[in-house]
């Protein structure tokens, strides 16, 4: 459902971006394209970007697969990082070295954690969508990436169901 909302702000754009290089419901994976992985590079990154689909259901409410979330957490402990304080006296999480994909999701993560906006990046409620969304709603009680259609479709089968019952 791309395009649908406006992108999660600041470096959890990245994380957005690359969960969504999967569209669950036709298969189609971008993610070497977008990125320019391949070998074990692609390797890593896939298993990074479906732990962090597993992290945004849970953001979600919606069961993950056992182990995903330790597989996540394998990867970002990996993450060539460092704390660095400003002249303002402000610490940031920062990449050591050449930045690779898995170090800018690392920092963008402790970054998003920091300032409150991690738990808002969610995966949509529908099992044949689960597009990753930022959600601005100001209970951050979002289920779906668009309402008028993932939303829209559940509520309908949710109606036909009561009334072949």
């Amino acid at each position: 459902m791309s395009g649908e909302r406006a992108p999660a702000p600041g470096d959890l754009a990245l994380v957005e971006a690359l969960v969504n290089t999967l569209s669950v419901d036709t298969g189609q994976d971008r993610l070497a394209a977008e990125f320019g992985l391949s070998g074990p590079a692609l390797a890593q990154a896939t298993a990074l970007r479906e732990g962090l689909r597993a992290a945004c259901r849970a953001h979600a409410g919606h069961p993950v697969a056992p182990g995903s979330l330790e597989d996540l957490n394998a990867l970002l402990a990996a993450a060539p990082l460092t704390v660095r304080i400003g002249p303002d006296g402000a610490a940031t999480v920062t990449a050591m070295g050449e930045p690779t994909l898995l170090a800018r999701v690392a920092s963008a993560v402790a970054g998003a954690a920091a300032d409150g906006t991690w738990s808002r990046l969610k995966a949509c409620a529908a099992p044949d969508c689960q597009w990753a969304y930022y959600d601005r709603s100001p209970a951050g009680r979002g289920r779906w990436c668009v309402m008028s259609v993932c939303g829209a479709r559940a509520k309908m089968r949710t109606y036909r169901a009561a009334r072949t019952t």
